[in-house]
């Protein structure tokens, strides 16, 4: 039987990223975030309009997406509640965010140049993303008639995958039964099940991948 109810947050469980930015100072900014969904190269990423990464992402209009594996969860928790943003938003302050200048040290992560936009990758996730912003968008109800939130489509300009993540004998296939990605479902953090079934457009996905490599050599 099926209940009507109100549930307090709407969030089933999608993938971890830690979004990186340029401050206005050009030190770097990593935020934590899961309201993101891929078609082909490009992204679309949900933003609370007062976040530090909003700001940056709209002035720099360019971002590194990096993809946490649940081996790097604890600098996610870590990183969970801290912000770039001076002065912290006051609905921040009552959800315990702090103001953070360096939250790469803090977290124990370490990140080296990207090869196309300014903003670092962070060495320890397994896949990492350069980016640049196409459009964006505003929406929800924030304060005084302002919008809460900010849709950015980005597009991936670069992607580099940790090497053992991909298919033998293939070039550009990210093997699934490898790739362990960090999920939030909830507010909590879960990894992946093993596959429940097979999938007859991974086969397909497979098959092209194959063909791809073949016709570059």
């Amino acid at each position: 039987m099926h209940l009507s109810i109100e549930p307090s947050i709407l969030y089933f469980g999608t993938p971890v990223i830690l979004v990186s930015t340029l401050n206005e100072d050009r030190t770097l900014n990593i935020a934590p975030m899961s309201s993101a969904w891929w078609l082909g190269w490009n992204c679309m990423l949900g933003l609370g309009s007062s976040s530090q990464t909003t700001k940056n992402l709209t002035r720099e209009k360019e971002c590194v997406l990096n993809l946490p594996s649940v081996a790097q969860v604890d600098a996610v928790d870590l990183l969970a509640k801290l912000t770039g943003a001076d002065p912290v938003p006051p609905h921040k302050v009552a959800m315990g965010y702090r103001h953070a200048r360096n939250k790469l040290q803090l977290s124990g992560l370490t990140a080296s140049e990207s090869e196309l936009v300014g903003a670092l990758r962070i060495d320890q996730c397994p896949i990492q993303l350069e980016a640049v912003l196409e459009t964006a968008h505003p929406f929800g109800n924030g304060s005084a008639q302002r919008p809460g939130c900010w849709a950015f489509e980005v597009r991936i300009v670069r992607a580099h995958i940790e090497e053992e993540l991909i298919v033998n004998g293939t070039r550009n296939h990210i093997d699934p039964d490898k790739w362990r990605p960090l999920i939030m479902s909830f507010c909590r953090f879960y990894g992946l099940s093993d596959e429940v079934h097979r999938s007859t457009l991974a086969e397909t996905s497979l098959r092209v991948a194959k063909f791809s490599d073949h016709a570059c050599r």
